[in-house]
């Protein structure tokens, strides 16, 4: 198998592999490869454990962490959340996070790499399909909903960046998922097709048809990536959005992980283009809760999905002041203010969390 890397043909994504100083949450000092604050370093009695583990998905291995809440005990019930990814991001980054945070409120919460992604298996490495990322939600559901003391259901869902996107077009048909929440929702086929802020609808034929090459060069072995170009301190400095700048800074510098890349299969375009987190978002009829920043440059997507729910009155767009896209996944003030929502929609939603 060839591989050949692609430069970007959008500055939809975030390509840097810069090199920084290291922090406190540098996934080397962490015995779980956790690259956040707070991250658990040993599993204590009384407190929140982390289990990492490993099921099969389609014939795939996928890599998962499973928090257990403080005292958890298997004889006892307890509802559960799924925790989706970003685009390009790990399950030892944000999304373990908050699903930590979560588990600190009494649930069992799963983390897992996307297949083909992270510590999950697939090959090529770094497909990004929306139809995988989707299933990757509902082998999740699959999963921890056979844990043992997980009452299924009382399940929550929330999805972080992209995984917010694919979270919404996972629930609009499993209704295993009695709520869903949204943080810092991108909606990846949107971007894919018209680029930031719909600035690139003028290339779309091109890239559509260097995705199309990309496929016909997949067939004799030679996969070629987007997105896989290591960009300079000045080019980063000139990517016209906020939340790519602050983006390559988290994934490739301050919360850095092994597993984490921005690249992807370029033919993966083919599929992402035709995709949009709310074509049929109506079907949506559960209690919906989406959070984003107020100063958030990709704000305007989670206001198009919020508008477009139609199928729920049970819904709030909730805005972290002063928060940026990327804010919204570490800094401690952000990250407690998204708690503060999500604890009470999801004790609400999911009828309590102890046993």
């Amino acid at each position: 198998m060839n591989i050949t890397d692609l430069k970007p043909l959008t500055v939809a994504a975030v390509i840097a592999l810069a090199t920084g100083e290291v922090r406190a949450d540098d996934y080397r000092k962490n015995p779980y490869t956790l690259t956040y604050e707070g991250a658990i370093t040993e599993n204590v009695a009384g407190k929140v454990n982390i289990h990492p583990v490993k099921y099969k998905l389609n014939g795939l291995d996928i890599a998962a962490n499973v928090y257990t809440p403080p005292g958890y005990t298997p004889n006892q019930s307890y509802a559960a959340i799924v925790v989706a990814h970003p685009n390009g991001g790990v399950k030892e980054q944000t999304a373990g996070l908050y699903a930590q945070r979560l588990a600190e409120q009494g649930y069992v919460t799963i983390a897992a790499d996307a297949a083909y992604q992270g510590g999950s298996g697939g090959e090529p490495r770094n497909v990004d399909k929306p139809s995988n990322r989707i299933e990757d939600i509902h082998g999740m559901a699959d999963y921890i909903t056979h844990y043992a003391g997980v009452d299924g259901s009382r399940l929550g869902l929330l999805g972080i960046c992209g995984g917010g996107g694919y979270s919404l077009a996972a629930v609009k048909t499993d209704k295993r998922f009695q709520a869903i929440a949204t943080l810092s929702m991108f909606n990846s086929g949107r971007v894919r097709r018209n680029g930031f802020e719909d600035s690139q609808l003028s290339s779309l034929q091109e890239r559509l048809q260097q995705a199309s090459e990309a496929r016909a060069q997949e067939a004799t072995g030679n996969i070629i990536y987007a997105n896989a170009t290591p960009l300079t301190d000045e080019q980063i400095a000139k990517l016209p959005f906020e939340m790519y700048r602050q983006g390559t800074e988290y994934y490739q510098k301050t919360n850095a992980h092994p597993g984490s890349s921005a690249r992807y299969t370029l033919s993966s375009l083919l599929d992402l283009a035709r995709f949009d987190a709310t074509d049929q978002i109506d079907l949506i009829n559960k209690p919906l809760l989406m959070i984003a920043g107020s100063k958030a440059d990709s704000l305007y997507m989670s206001e198009d999905a919020f508008a477009k729910a139609t199928g729920t009155t049970d819904k709030e767009l909730f805005k972290i002041e002063g928060a940026t896209h990327i804010e919204t996944y570490w800094v401690p003030e952000y990250v407690d203010a998204a708690m503060g929502k999500l604890t009470p929609f999801f004790n609400r939603t999911l009828e309590g969390t102890r046993g």
